[in-house]
């Protein structure tokens, strides 16, 4: 017997994620995804799955099929200078009596396509190039009107649908928009170097580079640096190798490789700002609830913005099935999540604040990302 009708609005990683554990509570649940088909909604190039994510996709039954098709890492990271030389480990944690690693790395498409086939194997529901255009919420329901031209009321709405959500003014108003930090990344795929075998960081002048393993062959470079956000006119999408050659001019060692052998294609290079914000409690409204980005979006400093929405759909599953009444479950789901959202997002942007200055603020950027992956590991 279903416990309710529940539709997600986006299909990323958040939404689906959600909608897989919510199905496996004994819900009934659509998704509607804006994007036209199952890959359109995939932004970015390769994704870094800590081991309190893997976690949270071993609940929801797709942990092994991402450790298969990624690259499965015995250790968190290293990092070095700018001229490639050995600075400090960086172990990770692990959880006693598991077998996850330490960190997991896949490309987008591939955890996409992971999260979508499991989503229709357990029953949800996903329409493409579809969203709301209304929310209503009332005691007995959310009457919800369609872009296509269709309604319907559902018991609970789940506003997955990120940084910019359009579900979030029903539930916090319009004035609630995150911060942009001042710092911007590119990302693009390379060949899997060896050394390649973990994060490595190459702390730069003026910035971070970074390589992260996706696969047996393949890794990704990003590289943080401070910049006003940047807009077509002043970073041309067919100008992003050479821009990104002269920020990594001063880098020697892997980087230095990286960027003479393979920085030469603007089309595969994806520059994205760096969005923060932490939205304190409540995270609902009526029958409204919002998870991911869309109330903790996340720097990418600690590789855990994905990891925590994909908990937060665990944790809202667990709390809606647990029998109390929807107001008292999703203020559960809340006050089990804020804390751990708060630390990474202002761990987060202080990893972000020092790359930037390192003058600005005193900081250990290694003992900070050790503790915030010890923290990660202790209980939902």
């Amino acid at each position: 017997m279903s416990r309710g009708s529940v539709l997600v609005v986006g299909g990323g990683i958040g939404g689906l994620s959600t909608a897989i554990a919510l199905r496996n509570a004994g819900y009934d649940v659509n998704v509607v995804e804006l994007q036209e088909s199952l890959h359109s909604s995939v932004y970015g190039v390769g994704i870094i799955q800590p081991i309190n994510a893997l976690r949270a996709l071993e609940m929801i039954g797709c942990a092994q099929a991402c450790m298969d098709a990624g690259y499965p890492a015995t250790a968190w990271g290293r990092k070095y200078d700018v001229d490639g030389d050995f600075v400090c480990d960086v172990p990770g944690a692990t959880i006693s009596g598991s077998h996850l690693p330490p960190l997991n790395g896949l490309t987008r498409p591939k955890l996409h396509e992971i999260l979508t086939t499991r989503a229709r194997e357990v029953g949800v529901t996903i329409e493409y190039s579809k969203t709301f255009t209304e929310l209503t919420d009332g005691p007995d329901g959310v009457e919800v009107a369609y872009s296509d031209g269709t309604g319907n009321a559902v018991d609970i709405v789940v506003g997955a649908d990120g940084v910019n959500s359009k579900v979030r003014p029903y539930v916090l108003g319009e004035e609630v928009q995150p911060t942009y930090m001042g710092q911007s990344a590119f990302r693009v795929n390379i060949p899997r170097e060896p050394e390649i075998d973990r994060i490595i960081l190459q702390e730069g002048p003026e910035g971070m580079a970074g390589f992260v393993p996706i696969g047996p062959d393949l890794a990704y470079l990003f590289y943080n640096t401070t910049m006003d956000r940047p807009e077509p006119d002043t970073y041309p999408a067919d100008q992003l190798d050479r821009i990104l050659r002269e920020h990594l001019a001063p880098f020697g060692g892997l980087t230095g490789r990286v960027r003479d052998r393979y920085i030469n294609d603007p089309s595969e290079i994806v520059l994205r700002p760096e969005d923060w914000m932490i939205v304190p409690a409540p995270w609902h409204k009526g029958r409204i609830v919002l998870v991911g980005d869309a109330v903790h979006a996340v720097t990418p400093h600690l590789g855990q913005g994905a990891a925590q929405a994909i908990e937060d759909g665990v944790v809202l599953a667990d709390c809606l099935a647990s029998g109390v009444d929807l107001d008292e479950a999703f203020a559960r789901y809340t006050d089990r999540r804020y804390d751990r959202c708060k630390l990474i997002v202002e761990s987060s942007v202080k990893i972000g604040t020092w790359e930037m200055d390192p003058t600005s603020i005193e900081l250990d950027h290694v003992a900070l990302t050790q503790h915030v992956l010890e923290t990660m590991v202790q209980p939902l």
